[in-house]
């Protein structure tokens, strides 16, 4: 490293965000890039400790300890120091393929496993990335580069999300004819609908899906496989296929009145804003504007439900989470380099708070019921707290606390409890074996019962990381490569 202290010399410091109360005023990103010297200092910060977890990408006790994409993060680090930023995006980019995806909206399991996290605070390897990515499509570095031969071979994707998206740039670099499948209106799956612009801007998007059809990828949108078109049909049109589907189908809160006027999927509400954002003509069913929110799910999704409440003028919000508060610091039980399980102000929060005074989540609140006015709509919704309560085994239980049940005024509830899994329309009908929502395919392989068939990312793991779809995409083009040309030279 060419500072070998620097991780002592310097403080940790990442991208400043906007004021969290002007923010709200419009859909633009939070976020602000640091300045060139900062970054080279956060860049001296990397030790060279020998050992770099960061890049492990191994679950330790089912929690994530460094970047599933094993990217070479000690040596972009060093680069972006000595001022070296085009070499420093050439090792970005052989392990990432989207780094202004990840560089933005990545919890960054990275930096749980930094070493300089043992004492102090990891470096910023997040900022760090998002700058090299950005810098390379500023000075123009990063242009098409379609390949010079094809296979002749033809190969479909099932999905546009991060995993579909992977797998088309890395078999369409090998000279594949690839053509991805999308659903929707828009080519992007959860990177469009699924995160907020104030997230990850859409024209972030839109520049990479131009840039892979520039080099050859073909995208068709309205069209769903299982339902607008069979998956027998596709094959027969295709070499191979592998389906990066999603997993979006939504857990039901299983509760009375989940099915009033007013009581909506978080991302049915998530897709309709961003439509209308991007399209002046949708006229988006769900608005919050002047409403009492209330959000059901403590996760990233509930977050941004928050953050798009608050930019539709809402009149109040809350987010109800079953678990308690975490803490400031690591546990025991979640010892580096697992990526940290610990309190943090998300920029919705930071958005509420600025707004209301406080902080919008409630935590170990369970919701009984929700209640209607004469009309049919929502009116209101019933909780009560509750105790955790955790066996020796790790398995837990709620014990609801007599006395604490509570009526909230709500005219909107958005229900961010998570996935079941991959929706029916794929599932049925289509031969595949599942289990749990989530199609059969052993990892590290991707292959399903049906010949020439793959699965990855969250179609076959359940929700889960940004990261963890990008390499499962990756990898399951290396596995579709071997199969239809007998060999493979990907990763």
């Amino acid at each position: 490293m060419g500072k070998a202290t620097g991780f002592m010399e310097y403080d940790r410091k990442t991208a400043a965000e906007r004021d969290p109360l002007s923010r709200q005023e419009d859909w633009k990103e939070y976020t602000l890039p640091l300045p060139e010297q900062e970054l080279k200092k956060q860049g001296a910060r990397c030790m060279d400790c020998a050992t770099p977890f960061c890049h492990t990408g191994i679950p330790i006790n089912g929690t994530d300890s460094g970047c599933p994409l094993y990217n070479l993060i000690p040596e972009w680090n060093d680069l972006v120091y000595r001022g070296r930023w085009k070499e420093a995006l050439e090792r970005l980019l052989k392990t990432n393929n989207f780094p202004e995806f990840t560089g933005r909206v990545c919890p960054a399991p990275c930096e749980g496993g930094c070493t300089v996290a043992i004492h102090d605070p990891a470096v910023a390897i997040k900022s760090i990335e998002r700058e090299i990515i950005d810098r390379g499509f500023a000075e123009g570095w990063i242009v098409p580069t379609p390949p010079t031969s094809r296979t002749g071979k033809e190969i479909a994707i099932v999905g546009s999300g991060p995993a579909g998206l992977a797998a088309a740039d890395q078999l369409n670099k090998v000279g594949h004819s690839v053509t991805v499948y999308e659903r929707d209106d828009r080519i992007g799956g959860l990177l469009m609908y699924g995160i907020p612009n104030m997230k990850l801007e859409k024209s972030l998007v839109t520049r990479r899906i131009e840039l892979l059809k520039a080099e050859g990828v073909r995208f068709v949108t309205g069209v769903e496989i299982g339902k607008d078109r069979s998956l027998a049909d596709l094959r027969e049109d295709a070499d191979a296929i592998i389906l990066c589907a999603g997993a979006q189908k939504h857990r039901e809160l299983g509760l009375p009145g989940q099915d009033l006027t007013g009581v909506y999927p978080a991302m049915k509400y998530l897709t309709q804003s961003t439509k209308a954002l991007l399209d002046s003509q949708y006229e988006a069913k769900i608005d919050a504007e002047g409403k009492d929110v209330i959000v059901i799910g403590g996760g990233d999704t509930g977050a941004d439900c928050v953050a798009t409440a608050l930019r539709q003028k809402c009149k109040s919000v809350v987010q109800f989470g079953r678990h308690p508060r975490l803490s400031e610091e690591r546990e025991e039980s979640n010892p580096w380099p697992q990526m940290p399980h610990v309190f943090t102000m998300d920029y919705a929060y930071s958005e509420a708070k600025a707004r209301f005074g406080a902080d919008p989540r409630r935590y170990s609140v369970i919701t009984k019921k929700l209640v209607s006015d004469e009309n049919g709509h929502l009116k209101e919704l019933h909780t009560v707290e509750a105790d955790k309560m955790v066996a020796e085994d790790g398995s837990y239980t709620f014990r609801e606390i007599p006395g604490s049940e509570k009526v909230w005024p709500a005219q909107l509830v958005f229900v961010a409890t998570g996935f079941e899994g991959t929706e029916d329309a794929l599932l049925e009908n289509s031969g595949l074996h599942h289990k749990r929502q989530r199609i059969s395919a052993e990892y590290g392989e991707y292959t399903t019962n049906l010949d020439g068939v793959f699965a990855a990312g969250d179609v076959r793991r359940g929700q889960s990381l940004i990261v963890w779809a990008i390499h499962e995409g990756r990898e399951a083009a290396r596995e579709c490569d071997r199969y239809v040309m007998g060999e493979t030279n990907l990763p």
